[in-house]
């Protein structure tokens, strides 16, 4: 009887036939990588071929030097806090009184706040031109140039209604950057922004002029902002936006981010005029002084050049003219139409306040005025503009009636003196505004006080309803605010 034996193999057997079975593909594998490519046929270029012909380097080039990198510092003093007003059951937790009475509240120390920013260099003796946010209340200045040296900035003087300031350095060999007419810049045209954005180091983005003018914005006192696409995030403010000429048109100030943090493709440069104005007036008297009309001014929108009777919504209304002012004395009145200063046509209030701003105290200023429908010229000599406003706060009061959207109500003694108006303020209050309505659209508030329905007094509520009555359709409405007037209409 034949009998078939089993084999088990030992372990020792396993593992040797598991290394000769490896070594075998490893040397398949190896012959395969073994294999050679063909040669890559690859296309150069011309090793004697000239740099891009289409290229902003020459330009900056000549530029980079001129822009600098800013750190400053300051000392933010912390609030002292007090265990008054802690509930007893808190003050187990975070502290409360020693034996003796006095606080073992932890109270929170003073520390050092720090900042990042970029300049330009505008001048071999060591200007440089920046942001007043950039340096405001700073305690130390370190300015580094694109070389990688350092040096301790001064502060020559800040203007914090246009956000400029002026630094200096103790530098020599210095490559400063020349200086373009910024009332030259079109919509269209290319612009380079310059700067050290997050401190990653001098950086070049690129974009067009979008907008030229821009104002109203509420990041200034005074703007007239060069509006760009190119570039510009935390850390670029101060730096130069420039033209494809390499010469300076604005110093980038501030972006819209709408909460991102981060460029959005809006960006606002101060026009290098103003700066340069501003420039010269800190370097020659320690700040900037400027020219003071006197009144409050009004863009002319197509309703309000209707009720005045003007075939084109141009110029700039005087809303109101403060007492004692230049205006006043020189026979400006509120409802008149400023068309012209020293020739130059006014096409809305920001344009006007800016004119006016960068005239000097004591200059003429010549205005071609529409009043009562007739043209006449004014020449008005210019105040130094007053370091201080009062602005008031508006509320309401008294049995209200309704009329085109809103409720009104007399204006009496009490009530004037609650809103902070003069004794002999007559009007009526507005209580309640719809929504809604026209009024609201044009910006009457509640709190306002209602002076004029079309030119017509008004007195009490009787006489509202009255000169509404007559036209509730396109009512002009004479509106004292805070003690300040200006002109709603629907």
């Amino acid at each position: 009887m034949n009998r078939t034996k089993s084999w088990i193999p030992s372990r020792s057997a396993l593992v040797g036939l598991a290394f000769f079975v490896g070594t075998v593909g490893l040397g398949v594998a190896h012959e395969k990588m073994s294999v050679h490519n063909p040669p890559a046929s690859l296309k150069l270029a011309d090793a004697n071929e000239g740099p891009s012909r289409n290229s902003y380097a020459p330009v900056l080039k000549s530029v980079l030097p001129a822009v600098v990198n800013i750190s400053s510092s300051k000392v933010v003093r912390a609030p002292s806090e007090s265990p008054e007003g802690m509930m007893p059951f808190f003050r187990q937790f975070f502290g409360g009184e020693d034996g003796d009475g006095s606080s073992v509240l932890p109270q929170p120390r003073d520390h050092r706040e720090k900042s990042l920013g970029s300049g330009v260099v505008v001048s071999p003796e060591g200007y440089i031109l920046t942001n007043n946010h950039v340096v405001d209340g700073a305690t130390d200045v370190r300015v580094t140039l694109s070389d990688k040296r350092e040096f301790q900035g001064r502060v020559v003087g800040t203007d914090p209604k246009t956000d400029i300031a002026v630094l200096q350095v103790a530098a020599s060999n210095l490559s400063p950057i020349t200086i373009g007419d910024s009332s030259k810049a079109e919509v269209g045209d290319t612009v380079l922004a310059i700067g050290d954005p997050f401190g990653v180091g001098e950086t070049v983005t690129k974009g067009i002029v979008s907008a030229t003018g821009r104002g109203n914005l509420g990041i200034e006192d005074y703007e007239d902002f060069i509006q760009t696409d190119a570039p510009i995030n935390p850390g670029n403010s101060g730096g130069a936006l420039i033209n494809d000429r390499g010469e300076l048109v604005g110093i980038n100030t501030a972006i819209l981010t709408h909460g991102s943090g981060g460029n959005q493709g809006i960006g606002f440069a101060v026009p290098s005029n103003l700066a340069r104005t501003v420039l010269e007036e800190i370097l020659k008297s320690g700040k900037v002084t400027r020219g003071y009309l006197g009144i409050y001014p009004q863009d002319v929108t197509p309703a309000i050049a209707k009720a005045f009777g003007e075939k084109d919504p141009g110029g700039v209304l005087v809303g109101d003219v403060s007492p004692n002012s230049p205006a006043e004395a020189a026979g400006l009145r509120r409802g008149d139409i400023i068309l012209e200063v020293n020739g130059k046509p006014m096409t809305g209030s920001n344009q006007l306040r800016m004119t006016i701003s960068m005239m000097q105290p004591g200059s003429a200023a010549k205005l071609k005025v529409v009043h009562d429908g007739s043209q006449r010229e004014l020449t008005i000599k210019l105040h130094e503009l007053p370091t201080e406003q009062a602005e008031m706060n508006n509320e309401t009061g008294d049995q209200p009636q309704a009329s085109a959207g809103i409720e009104v109500a007399n204006l009496t003694p009490e009530i004037a003196q609650h809103l902070h108006l003069a004794p002999t303020t007559t009007g009526v209050v507005v209580k309640h505004v719809d929504p809604s309505s026209p009024l609201a659209e044009s910006g009457l508030r509640e709190g306002d006080v209602i002076q004029e329905v079309n030119h017509q007094p008004v007195k009490n509520v009787s006489d509202f309803h009255n000169a509404m009555h007559k036209d509730a359709t396109n009512p002009l409405l004479l509106v004292n605010r805070g003690g300040r007037t200006l002109f709603v209409t629907a």
